[in-house]
């Protein structure tokens, strides 16, 4: 059965990025339709996958990691506006009994995301 996932390592401290706020939602036609808010657990992951067996389907979806609330609360000055403040995830599930994987690497002033496994 697939599944989607995430988690958010911090790469400022090398550490993952626990109590990171995710919003989950389904792009259709590119109207962003909110699914859900979940944060990153101790492990920076979180507690159950986004999407998993018969809730997989072939779409778009969009992750946005609110980075710039987490690093604040980690104690990083930010300017205002920070120059991070909400990465956005797009990305496309194609087949639906595959494991889909989106992690987020982030600093204040940088990331990056693939495809893991």
């Amino acid at each position: 059965m697939g599944k989607l996932t995430t988690h958010v390592l911090d790469t400022a401290a090398g550490t993952p990025a626990a109590g990171m706020r995710i919003d989950f939602a389904a792009v259709v036609e590119n109207d962003v339709r909110p699914v859900r808010t979940i944060y990153t657990n101790a492990e920076g992951r979180t507690d159950q996958p986004l999407l998993a067996a018969d809730a997989m389907r072939v779409g778009e979806f969009e992750l946005m990691f609110h980075v710039a609330d987490y690093f604040r609360r980690q104690g990083h000055a930010l300017a205002e506006p920070p120059f991070l403040d909400r990465v956005p995830i797009r990305f496309a599930i194609a087949d639906p009994a595959a494991h889909y994987h989106v992690p987020l690497l982030c600093s204040p002033w940088a990331y990056s995301t693939y495809r893991g496994s």
